[in-house]
């Protein structure tokens, strides 16, 4: 589960890149055959639209005009991002609750990323708080992605 928490916590902050993380490890061939939409996300142009969407995203972010995250149509996205990743990156059986955890982490770290973000910029802008978060969201994702973090060495 700690995958589908790691996705989760990445989506909390930035919607889409559940998706774009997925697409990094379908380009690698690091999904599982048979998480749904597998196949999808090892297609070029399906991946590349979903990094595009997510750099449109982190770059929506650093504009004033930007809605906050907690507004109902971010958290509706993050939630379908959310489970859907957060189900295909937990084991066969345990999909469903990979979705629930997934889901639950992102709900709840929308609202606490948003609070951590808006006393940030008051010091630091918005535009350096929102990179450094990008920063931090992408390598939640990337290793949320990533088969070797839940490996068992010898």
């Amino acid at each position: 589960m700690l995958r589908s928490y790691l996705i989760g916590l990445a989506a909390g902050q930035r919607g889409i890149v559940p998706l774009a993380a997925l697409a990094a490890a379908g380009r690698r061939g690091a999904l599982p055959d048979d998480m749904p939409l597998a196949r999808l996300f090892g297609n070029p142009l399906i991946a590349w639209g979903a990094v595009a969407l997510s750099a449109a995203e982190m770059a929506g972010d650093k504009q004033k005009t930007a809605p906050d995250r907690i507004v109902p149509i971010g958290l509706a996205v993050r939630s379908v991002t959310s489970a859907y990743a957060g189900a295909a990156l937990a084991s066969k059986g345990q999909r469903v609750t990979g979705a629930a955890v997934a889901l639950g982490t992102a709900l709840a770290t929308s609202w606490v990323g948003w609070k951590l973000r808006c006393a940030s910029m008051e010091r630091y802008g918005q535009t350096a708080t929102g990179f450094v978060e990008d920063a931090m969201v992408l390598a939640t994702g990337l290793a949320a992605v990533d088969p070797r973090l839940t490996e068992r060495t010898a």
